[in-house]
């Protein structure tokens, strides 16, 4: 029997399952209260969705309020916080909207389809907007590479990821994949998508015009992802292996092509209103998401829904979050041209409701009224809470036990083993065998993409302006150091973005943490916020939204804080980008800034000693900021040729893959009073390897003793080296001092055979 508004004021103590939906008792008291009864099964099934904690942010509300207090002032931000994507100017009527968002437990569960439809969400959020998504980012992590679990998920995962994005024709540019024992049994996956369109076309989510129409279109409604990633991701995982694999969304990228193309259509033709996409919580998040942002009321006919399983009940069809998905407001006077258009597209559609001044959201079946509720309480106005917090007991002793002690390399034999263990450290190695299964050219504007600094796209094909994006963060140093660690993963995706030539101008960010439950836990998360915005308010970028997910933890374990941090950047013109690879004879390697012994936290450490202790390099973001600005400027006024980040790894690992990209050796040397182990693999932050042609070395010098930025010149490009050092004709090599030499192919022999060697 279904369960009606009547039922549910006529049988007040009915026992309800709210427990296994997900909902506290008090929680579940203060449904009761706000509705003056006991909520309906359905309404019960709305409010399990939306308060949980991946759709309501009931942990992370208090902490997230930073990131609009502490915003710096710009001009450039159009559409902030808590719309679908944010949204900034980037000049000549353009506007560009980007976000990155978590499918951590579903890909666990199910790697392929979990991978696969968060990327298929991410893209319709940006597609909401208005704009048309024009490429996508994916950073992954991963358990330890030689893991059984790894090899279970990772080809999945990674296979979800090209198989959705292919598919929809859009280009993989750039992204993370890194490997650590406290991701196993709980990888990351975090998608990443931007579009971009003209100021005019852009569209929120918001049901406004009493009258206007409800419409449902795309993918059928099925009994795939019941419960899905709003549930899915607010729990921690048990012991166990892989569960509830019926929670998980199944993707039709064919099917989402087709409703992006026609969603395009409907909004260029001016026949929408207000729009959302069908994400965490499907219909109950749209409904009433739509209804609170506009005149506050809506009735919606339930059983008009078009199912792919009939036998749904109306709980599962509030609560399904079965893929390619869209809800739009439609007027009236509209709705035939809007249905003409999807029809053209072969996307179904149909009127699922209607726009109100009632302030309610009501839902009926079969003419039985189920849902009768404020809008804002299910989608605003839910739980907040402020968690206990508190520095965990471990954390001092954790930063005592620094690298000091380690067994550092000291001849040039050691050094040289060494710089081949590293560059075949599953974290630095050659990451191919996944790119390669990811198209990154498709539609012809890809101009930079993995294994470059950044990831850039053409957005004006007339005056050839364009955006660049970096996603990034080292977990380790967010443990040893949550509040530095956040800021860490700022600098170094503002830092790929800079030396990709591009201006930084706003970040996204994806805040990746165990139980907010766990005290401990609950202070790492605020730490990193905290410093997360402190610096993007250093840095003059402001945060455009993002996502959190909590509960990445497996039992008690949970993983490294993983703030991931997308960084965005515009360029005038394409053709003055940076790649990574040095190109000709003569032209100078230069290294920028400051090299400290700083091990805390290092690729070093980690790979070769096993090793986690200490503080993790110093930050300094004003240095950041500076060398940005001369790494923007050597790009555009045609003054680098090259240019690369120094970061995990250190100069050595920058070193490797410029010579790796280009196919062409180098002699190098080190600065006058620094230890060879130090230069080559300390991960001192603010720093950049960049490569001037002879003609331009004066220039270029003088511009960064004038800003007081250190340059040292440790290098020059020479692809005839090789006979020199001892080598056959036509042999590449990259010489460092007088300590070794190590020819490319070597160097590409190792950088290239960690990832296959291991999945094969």
């Amino acid at each position: 029997m279904i369960d009606t508004v009547t039922h549910a004021v006529e049988d007040p103590d009915r026992s309800q399952p709210f427990a296994e939906l997900g909902l506290k008792p008090d929680e579940y008291q203060e449904i009761r209260d706000i509705l003056g009864r006991r909520p309906t099964s359905s309404e019960l099934a709305m409010y399990s969705v939306m308060w949980s904690e991946h759709c309501s942010y009931k942990s992370s509300k208090v902490h997230l309020r930073q990131f609009g207090e502490k915003a710096p002032k710009t001009d450039i931000l159009m559409v902030g916080i808590g719309e679908n994507a944010g949204v900034v100017d980037i000049g000549d009527g353009w506007a560009v909207t980007f976000k990155v968002e978590s499918h951590n437990h579903p890909s666990y569960v199910e790697p392929y389809q979990g991978a696969a439809t968060g990327v298929g969400g991410i893209v319709r959020d940006i597609l909401s907007m208005g704009a048309r998504p024009l490429a996508v980012m994916d950073p992954l992590r991963f358990g330890p590479l030689d893991a059984p679990d790894t090899r279970r998920v990772m080809p999945g995962i990674v296979a979800g990821v090209g198989g959705y994005g292919n598919c929809l024709g859009l280009p993989n540019i750039g992204g993370e994949v890194v490997f650590d024992p406290s991701y196993l049994g709980n990888p990351l996956v975090n998608a990443l998508c931007i579009g971009a369109m003209r100021h005019e076309d852009i569209h929120l989510a918001s049901a406004k015009g009493v009258g206007n129409l409800v419409v449902l279109y795309g993918a059928r409604t099925g009994g795939d992802g019941i419960g899905g990633v709003s549930v899915l991701a607010s729990e921690t995982f048990s012991e166990g292996g892989p569960t509830k694999r019926p929670s998980v969304q199944v993707g039709d990228p064919f099917m989402e092509k087709l409703l992006i193309e026609a969603t395009l259509e409907v909004l260029h033709a001016g026949l929408v209103e207000g729009i959302q996409d069908l994400g965490g919580a499907g219909i109950s998040c749209a409904t009433s998401e739509l209804a609170s942002n506009g005149e506050g009321g809506m009735h919606v006919w339930l059983d008009r829904v078009l199912l792919r399983d009939p036998t749904l009940s109306p709980e599962e069809i509030l609560m399904s979050e079965s893929q390619e998905r869209m809800c739009a407001i439609v007027t009236p006077a509209n709705l035939d041209a809007f249905l003409k258009l999807c029809a053209k597209w072969e996307v179904e559609a149909v009127v699922i409701g209607e726009v109100t001044d009632s302030g309610r959201l009501t839902v009926e079946w079969h003419g039985e009224q189920i849902v009768d509720v404020p809008p804002r309480s299910v989608a605003h106005d839910g739980p907040v809470y402020e968690r206990p917090f508190h520095r965990p007991v471990w954390q001092d002793a954790l930063q005592a036990d620094g690298p000091d002690n380690l067994a550092r390399p000291s001849t040039p034999d050691e050094l040289r083993a060494t710089l081949l263990t590293m560059v075949a450290a599953p974290n630095l190695a050659s990451k191919s065998w996944v790119t390669s299964q990811y198209d990154r050219y498709v539609l012809g504007n890809t101009v930079l993409a993995q294994p470059e600094d950044a990831g850039m796209i053409r957005i004006d094909e007339e005056t050839g302006r364009g955006v660049a994006l970096s996603t990034d963060c080292n977990g380790r140093f967010a443990k040893l150091d949550p509040y530095n660690g956040a800021k860490l993963a700022l600098a170094e995706s503002y830092r790929n973005v800079a030396a990709s030539g591009a201006v930084p101008l706003a970040v996204t960010n994806c805040l990746n943490f165990g139980s907010p439950e766990d005290p401990e836990v609950m202070w790492q998360f605020a730490q990193a916020t905290t410093g997360l915005a402190d610096g993007c308010l250093e840095l003059g970028i402001p945060v455009t939204g993002g996502n959190v997910s909590f509960y990445n933890q497996t039992g008690g374990t949970p993983i490294l804080p993983t703030p991931v941090v997308g960084v965005l950047g515009v360029i005038d013109d394409v053709e003055r980008r940076t790649p990574i690879a040095w190109r000709e004879d003569g032209e100078l390697v230069y290294l920028l800034g400051d090299t400290r012994d700083e091990f805390g936290g290092s690729e070093w450490a980690h790979h070769v000693h096993g090793h986690l202790g200490g503080m993790p390099p110093a930050v300094d973001l004003a240095r950041e900021r500076l060398l940005g600005e001369i790494l923007v400027a050597g790009s555009r006024d045609g003054m680098l040729s090259a240019a690369h980040d120094v970061s995990d790894g250190g100069v050595a690992q920058t070193l490797v893959e410029m010579a790796l990209h280009s196919g062409i050796g180098a002699r190098c040397w080190l600065p006058d009073g620094i230890d060879p182990f130090t230069l080559l693999f300390s991960e001192s932050t603010g720093r950049a390897v960049v490569v001037v042609a002879r003609t331009e070395e004066l220039r270029f010098t003088e511009m960064c003793a004038a800003r007081g930025l250190p340059a040292y010149r440790i290098g020059v490009v020479d692809s005839g080296l090789g006979p020199d050092a001892g080598y056959p004709e036509g042999t590449q090599v990259l010489q460092l001092s007088e300590l070794f030499t190590v020819t490319v192919d070597d160097l590409r022999t190792a950088h290239e055979g960690t990832l296959p060697d291991a999945l094969r």
